[in-house]
């Protein structure tokens, strides 16, 4: 159920955020909207949806892209500096944009955790 939650409030967040690029006009390249729109948006509900006929394939798909988001959002909202950064984006988009950086980057720690611990819950004997 966690992980559920983690999915759906990652979805709601990355909705959110991705008004937020729209609005402070912070392009994606074509890789990385294919990225955004495969492992962060569709891998998680996909991984979710699996979990019913393959609890562990499902946690497990669920798990990675996770950890995927996770690493691509840190890397491009914190480390990199790209107009993705979150110090370079316009100051009217800043805080909505920071913020949800900053969420996803939650989400996603929170998911990947649950997802693991689902996993290995289920494979125990």
């Amino acid at each position: 159920m966690w992980m559920a939650a983690a999915v759906l409030a990652h979805l709601l967040v990355s909705i959110v955020h991705g008004s937020a690029h729209t609005g402070a006009h912070v392009p994606l390249s074509q890789a990385a909207n294919l990225f955004v729109y495969v492992v962060i948006l569709a891998g998680p509900l996909v991984g979710l949806a699996l979990t019913w006929p393959s609890r562990r394939a499902g946690g497990i798909l669920v798990a990675l892209t996770m950890i995927g988001s996770f690493a691509f959002g840190v890397i491009n909202h914190f480390v990199l500096s790209s107009p993705d950064h979150v110090a370079r984006v316009d100051p009217q988009w800043q805080r909505l944009f920071g913020t949800t950086a900053v969420l996803l980057a939650v989400t996603e720690a929170l998911g990947a955790g649950f997802a693991i611990r689902f996993v290995r819950e289920r494979s125990e004997p």
